[in-house]
């Protein structure tokens, strides 16, 4: 995915020579100063959630992502076991089921994020707020139908949550992480089509003050099994990159946003974090100060040993990943050609090389690339096999992007299971 700045006035907003990292630790620091405002949490809250994160004192302290009280999935399409793993609130894709189809995820196998349960809009009376201090005059609405009147763009672009693979943190390294136990499918690919945030904002009479933006979503309240009330979803984004690429997406795959994925108008924030592509958009703020959510400074950090008390900057763009279109522990022949495939991707560069080994790392061979990659989407590879040993094996798949970075052996912990992009060594049982 192609980057391109639609204004000089982000430039202006955020010092162009002030890294994403440096930017966000500002920002932390200025609302634990008072400076930074955290509308919508509760006082009392507001207060555990800085003792939770380690911030009110000098020890660390280790913090669980909570739990939605939801007991029941609350997804709207259906959940064909042999497609879907379902994790309470949530849906992960089994990602060898992507094996028959083709580049892009269809709808009925994306994986679905929920905080809470899929909520019906009507996308008659759907209305888009933005307002703030930011804004150069009032707050502006738009409908769907204002929206449908700029120029639209596609992206072809991946979302996957930040805790994508997060169960190997456990299986392979031994120290799991909290949250959802993904293995490789909370992830998938779509051509996303809408408007670009850039064009809206201005069009709202966006302030060359602005320095943030804070989309917030329709879905309900979050509210974890300790009664504590982080309201609706939502997470700051800085005004340099709501003015790149970020789009306000109304179709998926060419027909309107499905009810788990969006409808009617969803952000996508291409390359970065699930988090940061909010569904069912209800708002945006626009602020001249920075802003503060859970989903920025108590979740989607990486706390742990290897860390500040604070935890690291709030993150923003993903890793690098690949992965088997295969079941895990799968039975496969032996003296017999299979047929290996995959997928890997990289929110920083294209993919340029994918190794696999069959012999649990001992020895590599380069796979075929099926693709032309690009940042922030994927390509498909494959590599033949004839096993000739039965008995369990291990099959590995390591993949390397433009920018030179490939997958290591290992994933430094983090005690909420974030951005694990480690080689996957995948079992399988080689039968006579």
């Amino acid at each position: 995915m192609s980057r391109h700045t639609e204004s000089s006035d982000a430039t202006d907003a955020t010092s162009a020579t002030e890294s994403e990292a440096a930017y966000d630790r500002r920002r932390l620091h200025q609302w634990l100063t008072g400076q930074a405002r955290a509308g919508g949490v509760a006082r009392r809250d507001m207060l555990r959630l800085v003792a939770a994160a380690g911030l009110a004192s000098t020890v660390p302290v280790a913090l669980s992502a909570p739990r939605a009280t939801a007991a029941e999935p609350g997804i709207v399409k259906p959940l064909p076991p042999e497609w879907f793993i379902v994790h309470g609130t949530n849906a992960e894709a089994r990602f060898e089921s992507f094996a028959d189809t083709g580049f892009t995820t269809p709808v009925s196998r994306f994986f679905v994020r929920n905080h809470t349960t899929t909520p019906r809009i009507d996308a008659a009376t759907w209305k888009l707020n933005i307002w703030g201090d930011g804004l150069t005059g009032r707050a502006r609405e738009f409908t769907l139908a204002d929206l449908r009147r700029f120029k639209p763009v596609t992206r072809t672009a991946f979302v996957e949550c930040a805790g994508n693979a997060r169960n190997f943190f456990k299986t392979q390294q031994g120290r799991g992480g909290s949250g959802t136990p993904w293995t490789t499918g909370a992830i998938g690919v779509a051509h996303w089509r809408g408007v670009r945030l850039s064009d809206v904002l201005q069009k709202a009479g966006l302030s060359r003050r602005a320095v943030d933006i804070m989309p917030r979503g329709l879905d309900d309240e979050y509210v974890t099994s300790n009664g504590t009330n982080y309201g609706r979803v939502r997470r700051p984004m800085p005004v340099s990159k709501a003015m790149d690429d970020v789009i306000l997406a109304y179709e998926m795959n060419g027909a309107p946003l499905p009810p788990d994925h969006g409808y009617p108008v969803r952000l996508l924030a291409p390359s970065w974090v699930g988090i940061s592509s909010i569904k069912w958009l209800g708002d945006i703020e626009v602020s001249t100060q920075p802003l503060y959510s859970p989903w920025n400074t108590d979740f989607y950090r990486l706390f742990g040993d290897a860390y500040p008390p604070e935890g690291s900057a709030p993150l923003a763009r993903q890793t690098i990943k690949s992965a088997f279109e295969l079941p895990w522990n799968a039975d496969l022949a032996a003296h017999t050609r299979h047929r290996l495939t995959g997928r890997a991707w990289s929110a920083d560069g294209a993919i340029t090389r994918v190794e696999v080994s069959t012999d649990g790392g001992a020895s590599w061979r380069a796979a075929r690339l099926h693709d032309r990659g690009q940042e922030g989407s994927w390509t498909r590879w494959s590599i033949p096999w004839k096993p000739e040993r039965t008995g369990p094996a291990e099959l590995l798949s390591r993949a390397t992007d433009s920018t030179g970075r490939t997958q290591p052996e290992t994933t430094v912990h983090n005690t909420q299971g974030y951005l694990f992009d480690a080689v996957i060594r995948h079992a399988v049982t080689v039968s006579g």
